[in-house]
């Protein structure tokens, strides 16, 4: 382990801000979260709190009200005797995320592509034209960055907040995986599958566009359970409730 990561083991958190408004609870919760999902955390990883009090300049109590919610969203797991641990990503989680996404992404698009509009054509082909010009760099964290963006121009389209927060939800978990399945071959399959959306979109027709984002999601948990495959250290088939952390 590097000098720099034994001295500071968290210093790729922030300090908080104590002039920025809003809850102490939720901000910390939020920055611990974005590094789980980040695998600045790695699953299995022990949480020392005392560290993230040092590092986040806050106290003992707004931390561990943070992990509790936490806890409550799935991302880490307080067990007896063993302390605060990050959750090893559940597969079984995101069966149900992407089951969850498949019913309503694809409904969205049958939905969607009889009224879409000119103006939302041309937002998703800029954005495909930015996913073609990062590919070429490899810069996966930006790609990512559009692949969320992709979508969520179709979400806002709908205009049904509950429908996307649900979607937002869904994704947490596997926006985890990302640093493993965001390789050049996922982004350009990537790529290429969004192509057929917004060919579908484009045509006004609503099924073919929800049979494209169906095969979309498809191929994505398919290299999802291959990942699981290779990573048994950082995906758990089980449920947390359960997990051991070995």
């Amino acid at each position: 382990m590097p000098e720099r990561r034994r001295k500071h083991p968290y210093a790729f958190l922030p300090v908080l801000d104590r002039q920025e408004r809003g809850g102490t609870v939720q901000r910390i919760q939020d920055v611990i979260r974005d590094a789980i999902v980040r695998l600045e955390f790695r699953p299995g990883e022990a949480i020392d709190k005392a560290a993230l009090c040092a590092q986040l300049k806050v106290s003992r109590f707004p931390v561990s009200e943070a992990l509790g919610k936490l806890a409550e969203e799935g991302f880490i797991v307080v067990l007896p005797q063993r302390g605060t641990l990050v959750s090893r990503i559940d597969l079984a989680d995101c069966r149900q995320a992407m089951f969850i996404r498949r019913a309503l992404e694809c409904e969205a698009m049958r939905f969607i592509a009889p009224r879409i509009s000119d103006e939302l054509l041309a937002s998703l082909r800029t954005n495909l034209v930015a996913q073609q010009r990062v590919m070429a760099s490899d810069d996966r964290e930006r790609f990512h960055a559009l692949d969320l963006a992709f979508h969520a121009l179709l979400l806002d389209a709908l205009g049904f907040e509950r429908v996307a927060a649900a979607v937002d939800a869904a994704r947490a978990n596997l926006d985890r995986m990302r640093l493993f399945m965001c390789t050049p071959t996922r982004q350009s399959a990537t790529y290429a599958e969004h192509e057929q959306i917004v060919a579908a979109l484009s045509a006004r027709r609503a099924e073919d566009a929800a049979r494209s984002m169906q095969r979309h999601l498809d191929a994505v948990m398919t290299e999802l359970e291959d990942v699981a495959e290779a990573h048994p250290e950082t995906v758990t088939a089980g449920s947390k409730a359960n997990e051991l952390h070995n």
